[in-house]
């Protein structure tokens, strides 16, 4: 694989990526663990999962066997008593070709709730983008125990585009080290603060403050913080519906 180099349009410059600071937990493994979640996502994310799961005629085990997982493992997490992963959460969105943010979070109830009477004309779920007003106070978020976390930047559920807060912790990353994920759809990161190495393909990138990067979903890609300071992105997912979940072994 390449040597990390920063994104555009920085030419020319080659970029090191630092590596975790002494006694740095690793990062993310593949097993599944617990994870805290923002009160308004936890308690309905199990049993929405298995909706969607039994909507589809979908067997525990056989769903197991699609995302790489032990039943257990999908069992737990449909009963809550375990979070899924960053990964898991793409894998099982991509498998029935919905949205993250329609997995995470209730259309119709957030939407009531986080929208302003007098300060935006919201639209109804499922309708496209109008005018709209997100505020920071109690926007939808799920911390995952790889040290990602997500804030949902708008209270409808757009079924094209997904835009989110993302804050990834030192150590923190969008999959295990060896385990690049791939999915329908496109993505467009901008790194608001700390530093962002992203694997897409056979191109490894380090991104700075400032610095943005577009790809292919389709395209197998891992984002992590390796250094020491936490990094805080804006990214969007543009198309994510269609695509079945996969991952590579680099």
């Amino acid at each position: 694989m390449k040597n990390p180099v920063p994104a555009q349009p920085r030419q020319g410059r080659r970029a090191r990526a630092a590596s975790p600071p002494n006694g740095q937990p690793a990062v993310a493994a593949r097993k599944e663990s617990s994870a805290a979640i923002a009160p308004d996502a936890t308690s309905a994310l199990g049993p929405r999962l298995r909706a969607v799961r039994l909507s589809h005629g979908i067997g525990l085990r056989e769903l197991a066997r699609r995302l790489d997982l032990s039943p257990s493992s999908v069992s737990q997490i449909e009963t809550g008593k375990t979070q899924p992963s960053v990964r898991t959460l793409y894998a099982f969105a991509s498998e029935f070709r919905v949205t993250v943010d329609e997995l995470l979070f209730d259309r119709t109830q957030t939407a009531a709730d986080d929208a302003p009477s007098a300060e935006a004309d919201a639209p109804s779920a499922g309708a496209g983008p109008g005018l709209a007003l997100q505020r920071a106070e109690g926007r939808p978020a799920i911390t995952l125990n790889s040290g990602v976390t997500w804030e949902r930047l708008m209270f409808w559920s757009d079924e094209d585009v997904e835009f989110i807060d993302a804050t990834y912790e030192p150590g923190g990353a969008s999959s295990p080290d060896d385990d690049l994920v791939r999915h329908n759809g496109h993505e467009f990161g901008h790194v608001l603060s700390g530093r962002l190495r992203v694997v897409v393909g056979f191109d490894e990138f380090v991104l700075g403050p400032g610095d943005s990067l577009s790809f292919p979903s389709s395209t197998p890609h891992r984002l992590s913080n390796e250094g020491a300071e936490t990094v805080h992105a804006i990214w969007v997912v543009r198309g994510r519906r269609g695509a079945q979940p996969t991952h590579e072994t680099p």
